[in-house]
């Protein structure tokens, strides 16, 4: 049974002042603490903080987010100090997300939550590694890292002596299930009732989901760049790089190659945000939403880019899966994952024991797919730097 977030189960709790104070500054169609749909497990409130403040602070705290800095997002980490992890990634998500919330007056302590929190599910070597986990557990439902990130928050930290999981509300575990099978949704009970009924999710949620998408977008044009995998002229070719391009170049004539990069992608997710949010404002001006339910009866997000970045957007999307992506280097990497993962699992699945004591008593406790499930969890909890000395020490 839900209780609600800024309760600890008496009708005649006070709502604290800090709550009363954050809420009334918010747009209507914002998620509102004092409207939250609570934590599965009871609790207290906090004297200083409200509900998604701590939310955020338990992911932050956590052990699956600490291990996002040994994780791969393109390039694995140990090929070089300066390309972007999921931990980094994660921050620059979140940093773009809390710009764009507090422009439309939305609740900047749900969309950082969300998206600290939005890959914490993530395995070893990126989508080589979930693709390869996702082979693995073909015969006992599949993986998902974004299912599996909130199967993290829910039940695999380990932490609090009242609860698994971090136990977080409702409005944070729904924006970290971006995307969810029906069948999948069946299972999820309060989460998945959207997929169900085919509702959106809150502002906070539809922003977080975005600024993955900003982040990912330009800030792997700029590793593409640094590895030498792609070059200044293909991306030309690109409007929404050319017109940037362009105009720091006008602006700043001789400046050197790698400052002239750094404005160049400033300046597009300057473009993207700004467009984001202009969008978006006109969009709420139209709906005039009264509250957050009206946001989630929508037929489509009501966050999203005007048509002409939409399609600039996407097309620098097709250009990275095509030039970087897919480039000879990173797919030599990612066969390697796939086939170091495939390995482990193998190997733990036909000896638990190889696992922590833990993973063994869960694994040996029950049927086959009790044992995959487990197998996939420790899998998917590994960083690279864990995953490929394990795989040495087992191949």
């Amino acid at each position: 049974m839900w209780i609600p977030a800024c309760s600890t189960g008496s009708s005649s709790e006070p709502m604290p002042k800090a709550v009363v104070v954050q809420d009334a500054a918010l747009a209507p169609y914002a998620a509102h603490e004092g409207q939250s749909r609570g934590r599965r497990n009871p609790e207290p409130v906090a004297a200083y903080r409200g509900e998604y403040q701590r939310d955020r602070d338990r992911i932050v705290h956590s052990t699956a987010f600490r291990r996002l800095v040994y994780k791969t997002q393109v390039f694995v980490n140990h090929e070089g100090d300066l390309y972007r992890t999921r931990l980094t990634h994660s921050l620059e998500v979140a940093q773009i997300a809390r710009t764009a919330a507090r422009a439309l007056r939305l609740n900047e302590g749900l969309v950082e939550a969300i998206s600290l929190a939005h890959d914490l599910g993530h395995t070893p070597f990126g989508h080589a590694g979930q693709d390869a986990l996702n082979d693995c557990m073909r015969d006992y439902g599949g993986f998902e890292h974004n299912l599996q990130s909130l199967r993290v928050v829910d039940k695999l930290e380990y932490r609090y002596p009242d609860f698994h999981g971090l136990n977080l509300t409702f409005e944070t575990r729904e924006g970290i299930l971006k995307h969810c099978s029906v069948r999948n949704a069946r299972e999820l009970g309060d989460v998945g009732e959207r997929f169900l009924q085919r509702r959106q999710p809150g502002l906070e949620a539809q922003l977080a989901n975005i600024a993955d998408a900003i982040a990912y977008n330009n800030h792997d044009v700029d590793d593409g760049l640094r590895a030498g995998l792609l070059d200044v002229e293909q991306l030309r070719e690109e409007p929404m790089f050319e017109e940037q391009y362009a105009a720091a170049s006008a602006r700043y004539p001789g400046l050197e190659r790698r400052r002239l990069i750094y404005e160049t992608i400033r300046r597009m997710i300057n473009q993207v945000v700004t467009d984001l949010i202009d969008a978006t404002a006109g969009r709420l001006r139209e709906l005039a939403p009264a509250s957050i339910e009206d946001i989630r009866a929508c037929e489509q997000p009501v966050v999203a880019f005007s048509e002409t970045t939409h399609q600039q957007h996407q097309s620098l999307k097709r250009f990275l899966m095509k030039n970087l992506y897919k480039h000879e280097k990173v797919r030599k990497m990612t066969d390697e994952a796939r086939a170091m993962l495939q390995h482990l699992f193998r190997s733990y699945f036909g000896r638990p024991i190889e696992m922590p004591e833990e993973f063994t008593a869960l694994a040996l406790g029950g049927d086959d797919a009790r044992r995959a499930r487990t197998v996939a969890d420790y899998i998917a909890g590994m960083t690279d730097r864990y995953a490929i000395a394990e795989y040495r020490r087992l191949a």
